[in-house]
């Protein structure tokens, strides 16, 4: 067996930061002792998918984080691992165990993810070994893992077995119970601004030394062509993978990081704005530009009139909250969600539609993205 100490300190000497994930038994003796240790950065995703967005963003600001995960999450990691940290070419660490285990009698809901894991890997281009059991073996193979991931630029899985990691206690804190801020409200009626209005303003108000990560879709595409901008990274996959992104970034730099989401990516992955409000990120700020419609694919409606957006990020525990119905006071909004600590929630009413022979980006992913890990880890702070 090996510990759960000496496989942390393994991953801290490679320069990891921060481990998040979700739980599986498997991993109870990991998950246990990252919980319970305050020197480790540990962030509670809400999936799978999630945490390796998460981790990206990690990455993105020079920071490397390691993800935790149950091979039944591996469904939920396929969409980010492949049109995220694959054409951007971000290498992450992954630990993901093998329940169902071809030999091992588990439960019926894992044998056939269980005989897939190294297939399904391999399908997605994710390198991987078998963690060992025997504490002198483990640094050759975490070795041999970074070395794969400096070559590839890719995420790289190592495959956890049953009980090779020695049991450890939970000791884990009970969490403060969130504040609930007062929804500030920002101007009401007339005709709400395009997207384009909402950016170009946005773009008015952020200083310089803002790191901007912004949804898949036609926010990126427009993003692009107003200023295209070596802060700014542009998600041209993994729609909903935004703020997770923008969480990672803004664990590890005191720049201001300011995520530019959309309702239909908001409600993809509504988990995360639990997530965010539970990790200090005091200078994220979370704009969401609601049209209600999914715009990039002929304005078919979304659910964000079943959804009180910011009455949600309220009660997950936002540090401040805005609801803007105009132009002038998404701009207030803003510059009061920069002026204090965050997380902050700015949601502003616009309408469908965009310009017309809209551009798409033409600098490529892997280069996006290493610009941009340049900006956020350079001075001029």
């Amino acid at each position: 067996m090996i510990e759960a100490r000496a496989l942390l300190d393994e991953l801290a000497s490679r320069g990891v930061a921060d481990v998040t994930g979700v739980p599986c038994s498997y991993l109870t003796p990991l998950i246990n002792r990252v919980a319970s240790d305050p020197a480790v950065g540990y962030v509670r995703a809400t999936h799978e998918g999630e945490a390796v967005a998460v981790a990206a963003g990690c990455w993105l600001a020079g920071a490397p984080a390691a993800v935790i995960a149950q091979n039944s999450g591996l469904g939920n990691m396929v969409n980010p691992l492949t049109s995220l940290n694959h054409p951007s070419r971000i290498p992450v660490p992954v630990i993901v165990t093998w329940r169902g285990e071809p030999g091992r009698p588990d439960e019926p809901q894992h044998e056939l993810m269980g005989a897939i894991t190294p297939a399904l890997l391999e399908v997605m281009r994710v390198p991987h070994a078998v963690l060992p059991s025997e504490p002198a073996a483990l640094g050759g193979c975490l070795d041999a893992g970074w070395a794969a991931m400096e070559r590839e630029s890719l995420p790289y899985a190592f495959v956890l077995r049953e009980g090779v990691v020695a049991p450890e206690p939970l000791e884990e804190r009970e969490p403060h119970p969130p504040a609930v801020p007062e929804i500030v409200r920002h101007g009401a009626g007339g005709r709400p601004p395009t997207r384009t209005e909402a950016l170009e303003h946005l773009l008015g108000v952020l200083p310089g030394t803002a790191a901007v990560v912004s949804t898949t879709g036609k926010t990126s595409r427009e993003l692009y062509t107003l200023a295209d901008r070596p802060q700014h990274f542009y998600l041209v996959g993994a729609m909903g993978s935004a703020t997770a992104v923008g969480l990672g970034v803004a664990r590890h730099t005191d720049r201001p990081v300011v995520v530019v989401d959309g309702d239909g990516a908001a409600l993809m992955r509504l988990g995360t704005l639990a997530t965010i409000a539970a990790h200090p990120a005091p200078r994220l700020v979370h704009v969401l530009l609601d049209n209600g419609v999914h715009d990039s694919t002929g304005g078919q409606r979304s659910l964000a009139a079943q959804v009180d957006f910011p009455g949600l990020a309220a009660a997950c525990g936002y540090a401040r909250v805005h609801d803007c119905g105009d132009l002038a006071g998404f701009v207030d909004a803003v510059k009061d969600a920069q002026a204090g600590d965050g997380p902050a929630f700015v949601r502003l009413r616009i309408r469908p539609g965009s310009p017309a022979r809209l551009g798409r980006p033409r600098v490529h992913p892997s280069e996006v993205a290493r610009r941009f890990r340049a900006f956020v880890t350079g001075g001029d702070r």
